[in-house]
């Protein structure tokens, strides 16, 4: 069977760059190893954990919101069966989508293991032990990356949970520790809270969301304190022991120190993602990876065996669905002979709890550490009108700006929709927009999205409502 392109994986950046690569013209196969497509982010992570999300945020206004605003409901009880089927249904509709797209664009579908053998051979390895090569002028390995792993902490995914687990609990726990205050802890972290859990949150480093801009993560930690979450900041679990019914985790300083007990029925580790490279046959094929086991890939997504591109969670950058859909339009782009290209200071962030926080571009820290002479335009939701009106006024808008040419080099969000607002910011940067761009663009009354314009105001110290 002979392909212009067979993509191993069909995650974000997998099925995305087979849809372009197909409406190029190009015969496009797709290797898949789950029984459905869309990979860790449509089956177990993005889609079901917002799914998540937006249930618990509106079971939680319903039983402590509705009243203030004249909504008689009672107390909301919790069915969680049928708050995990919703979120079910939610995955299905979504990998049933990428199916259709499939069909679409005439993609054909192997459900296997692939392996790449070498320049423009796939092994695909079926569960039954069958298998079968196709030969094919250009290979994309886009097979994500798994969750990573913890000393002392091994993982069952019944009461030592990865992310996966922690989207599948059958009850809601009395206690739970999340190990990483990174995204991921912190958004499932958030979920369970609001259902009923005691969360403590226990972080390595001495702030969370780290890499994210500091002023951000102060006032997010303060926000998630005040909604009942604990944090150890600058610690670190090593192990954790069945007491009877529940667990007992140990917990130490960072920097050393005595340790402390903390008793939990569920410990959800989120340190992080590592690339997922077994099984492909990448020593024997000659494929380099770097020294944090990522497949090493030029400008051009060229790995190091001729025909072999690499893109999303497997190769270095950040491990966001939305980068890896971007390579995966890039890399089918150069393939056809265009100049497929992505903007890696301009990728947006975006941390789905209640508030949002979002960011794109550079951070204060990074610009002062770069020695970028910068100005910065800071804009509280609590003097945006709509915000008020809503009772959702907690956060900021920040932007930094190039202190000469006043062009745009970071803006970051807390508050409400944070993660559709930073679009305009992306979309501002794309076209190397100064803030007096986004101050003078007429923005609709009453809308959050004016409090990005009053930020952009800020810059110049002119904010017509601060």
């Amino acid at each position: 069977m002979a392909y212009d392109l067979v993509v191993i994986g069909s995650g974000p950046g997998g099925y995305v760059c087979a849809i372009r690569a197909a409406q190029l013209g190009l015969k496009v196969a797709v290797v898949e190893k789950r029984a459905t497509h869309g990979g860790t982010c449509l089956n177990v992570g993005c889609i079901p954990s917002k799914a998540l999300l937006h249930a618990s945020e509106l079971f939680e206004e319903a039983g402590h919101k509705f009243g203030k605003m004249g909504i008689g409901v009672g107390q909301p009880t919790l069915d969680l069966a049928q708050m995990m089927a919703f979120k079910d249904e939610g995955v299905a509709g979504n990998v049933k989508g990428v199916d259709f797209l499939f069909k679409k664009n005439k993609i054909e579908t192997f459900h296997g293991t692939g392996r790449v053998l070498g320049a423009g051979k796939v092994e695909v390895a079926a569960d039954d032990g069958a298998t079968q090569t196709l030969e094919t002028k250009a290979i994309v390995i886009a097979t994500g990356s798994d969750v990573a792993r913890l000393k002392g902490l091994e993982i069952d995914e019944t009461t030592i949970v990865s992310s996966t687990g922690a989207l599948s609990l059958p009850e809601v726990p009395k206690k739970l520790v999340v190990v990483g205050g990174g995204v991921i802890g912190l958004e499932l972290g958030s979920v369970w809270r609001r259902l009923g859990s005691e969360v403590v949150v226990v972080e390595f480093l001495d702030r969370i969301l780290p890499g994210m801009d500091v002023d951000l993560g102060r006032q997010f930690q303060r926000l998630l304190e005040k909604q009942g979450m604990t944090f150890r900041l600058g610690s670190k679990v090593t192990g954790a022991t069945r007491q009877g019914e529940r667990l007992s985790v140990t917990v130490e300083p960072a920097k050393g120190g005595d340790a402390e007990t903390l008793e939990a029925d569920v410990v959800l580790v989120a340190i992080g993602r590592v690339p997922y490279t077994e099984g492909l046959g990448l020593d024997e094929a000659g494929v380099e990876l770097d020294e944090r086991g990522r497949v090493k890939t030029d400008g051009r997504f060229r790995t190091s065996v001729d025909g072999v591109y690499a893109i999303g969670d497997v190769i270095a950058g950040p491990m966001l669905a939305h980068k890896a859909e971007d390579e995966g339009v890039a890399v089918a782009e150069i393939l056809a002979g265009k100049a497929g290209h992505v903007n890696y200071g301009v990728i947006p962030n975006v941390v789905y709890t209640y508030p949002e926080v979002a960011s794109v571009g550079k951070t204060e820290e990074e610009l002062k550490a770069d020695g970028v002479d910068y100005r910065a335009g800071k804009f509280p939701f609590t003097a945006n009108g709509r915000a008020k009106a809503n009772g959702t006024t907690e956060g900021f808008v920040k932007i930094l700006a190039d202190a000469r040419t006043d062009r745009v080099l970071g803006v970051h969000i807390i508050g409400p929709d944070a993660g559709t607002l930073i679009a305009e910011a992306a979309l501002g940067m794309e076209f190397s927009a100064s803030s007096e761009d986004i101050a003078r663009t007429c923005h609709a009354h009453p809308t959050l999205s004016e409090a990005v314009k009053e930020a952009a105001l800020a810059v110049e110290g002119r904010a017509i409502h601060m």
